[in-house]
């Protein structure tokens, strides 16, 4: 670990030099990569250097004991005492710091939620829960793009496609992926009667340019006139556009915008990223893109957590974790939830290091 710590300090001196360098800094792709690495490994040399300070405190408190007796001794004791238990605690933030590091650390995140099982009562809790990323998002401080929205008769959500703009904005909400179930009493049950219905959340990594390379004859694209519920926001023009990505059967629709040029832009940021998604997820040998593993079937049974509202629960199934807070979450505190889920990533981690 130590050999590996010193070469980590090393690269951080070769960083620093590149991001002095005025090649560097006029070259905006190479900015960002020098940065983004530097950003990532300041943590650990930092904590390596608290180390290696620690380690010779210790080191010089043991050759001074052997040479000094009574107070000055149980004096010196104590030093060693102190520096030894720091190097503990010092050794365990290394571990942690050097476990494998997500490649989607500092990327924003593109999360699409949509409407499942359970009809309008679906779409219904769906916008339920983008306005809940909504605002956990102003509570992080990071920006939020709206890239497509296809809204339902009862002012619900079919689908909603957006960014979140944030450094940690995917470390924070990676976990979110998958179906979630609602337990509650819908505005459109007159008996009163608890219904249970689902919406389903994907998670994609902002993709850029240079980390995906499409090949235009790869994509076909149509263009249709843009549609809304209730006749509203219907476009005179065909400047809805939708993108399909022939190798992968991928396809992607955007109609916000009244500029097809606009659709088009938004459509293929979005392509770019579950492309991205899907060579990521074949690199790690799984099978599928990422949005299907998401969102499986969007069954009610296959979920990963479940909203309780005659109870005021959540409950998240993969970590057995449940909290009597329900209406604090949906109105934008997940930072417990999302504490516990990224705990739970770093034990796995853990253990798999030292197997």
């Amino acid at each position: 670990m130590i050999d590996r710590l010193a070469g980590l300090e090393s690269e951080f001196s070769g960083l620093e030099q590149q991001l002095a360098d005025p090649s560097v800094l006029s070259d905006q792709h190479r900015l960002r990569d020098v940065s983004r690495r530097y950003k990532e490994i300041t943590p650990i040399v930092a904590c390596y250097r608290r180390y290696r300070m620690r380690a010779d405190d210790a080191a010089a408190a043991k050759e001074l004991m052997a040479e000094t007796s009574g107070d000055e001794r149980d004096q010196l004791r104590e030093e060693l005492t102190a520096a030894e238990a720091d190097l503990e605690t010092l050794e365990a933030e290394l571990k942690l710091l050097l476990l494998p590091s997500d490649p989607n650390d500092g990327k924003n995140l593109i999360m699409e939620v949509r409407g499942a099982e359970g009809g309008e009562e679906a779409n219904l809790f769906a916008r339920d829960l983008f306005d809940m990323y909504q605002a956990y998002a102003a509570r992080k401080g990071w920006a939020v793009e709206v890239l497509g929205t296809y809204l339902s008769d009862l002012g619900g959500i079919n689908q909603v496609t957006f960014v979140l703009k944030g450094d940690d904005a995917w470390a924070h909400l990676k976990f979110e992926g998958g179906p979630h179930r609602v337990q509650r009493v819908p505005v459109t049950e007159s008996q009163g009667r608890i219904h249970t219905s689902a919406a389903t959340v994907s998670v994609l990594p902002e993709a850029e340019e240079v980390d995906v390379d499409i090949d235009p004859n790869d994509l076909q694209i149509d263009v249709y006139r843009a549609s809304g519920p209730g006749g509203q926001g219907v476009n005179t023009t065909d400047s809805a556009v939708r993108i399909t990505h022939r190798p992968t059967g991928i396809v992607v629709a955007m109609q916000d915008e009244r500029s097809q040029l606009q659709n088009r832009a938004r459509a293929m940021q979005v392509l770019r990223s579950r492309l991205l998604k899907v060579r990521q997820e074949e690199q790690a040998a799984l099978v599928g893109d990422a949005r299907r593993a998401q969102v499986q079937g969007g069954n009610r049974s296959e979920k990963i957590r479940t909203y309780n509202f005659k109870e005021n629960r959540l409950t998240d199934h993969r970590i057995g974790y449940t909290v009597y807070r329900l209406q604090d979450v949906l109105a934008g505190d997940l930072d417990e939830l999302v504490d516990a889920l990224q705990t739970d990533e770093r034990t796995r981690l853990l253990a798999g290091a030292e197997d």
